[in-house]
């Protein structure tokens, strides 16, 4: 059990280096875009670029930041139940939570697949979209695996 959670833990850091790496050539390509703009050769393609990269950005940070639970999380209500009420709570809203990103990564991989056989491109550099809609409906099924990573937590009393 504790290798299936250092796992989905190891995957989920590789996933947000990915993020952080998206990120930072993002970041690098719109300060590249707005200097040569000031000197009138601009980067054919950036907005398509930011767009697709936001996109990997959000869904590939999605797993680790929510392993070490870095969203907007509101306990003050929680915090007045007792321990096992906390403890039902979360495992109910985390099976919510699986199977909302199991909907999601399912529509997004069919999506994806319906971009591949239509072979739908960004207008400017004809870049398919179908690997992002893969690529993010995957980061959901890994968000699952979290979610369940959190329930086998509750059980083995380490939830913190």
């Amino acid at each position: 059990m504790e290798g299936f959670i250092n796992g989905v833990k190891g995957l989920s850091r590789i996933l947000n280096l990915i993020s952080g790496i998206t990120l930072t050539f993002m970041m690098s390509l719109t300060v590249s875009d707005i200097i040569l703009r000031f000197l009138g050769r601009p980067i054919v393609g950036t907005y398509e670029l930011v767009a697709f990269s936001g996109a990997v950005v959000i869904g590939f940070a999605l797993p680790f930041t929510s392993w070490v639970r870095g969203h907007i999380y509101v306990d003050f209500f929680i915090l007045r139940f007792s321990q096992k009420m906390r403890n039902i709570f979360n495992i109910v809203t985390r099976c919510f939570g699986i199977g909302l990103f199991v909907m999601i990564g399912w529509n997004l991989i069919k999506y994806g697949m319906d971009l591949n056989k239509s072979g739908e491109v960004s207008p400017t550099l004809q870049v398919p979209f179908y690997p992002v809609a893969f690529g993010i409906g995957i980061c959901c099924f890994i968000q699952c695996l979290v979610l369940l990573c959190d329930i086998l937590k509750i059980f083995r009393g380490k939830y913190e």
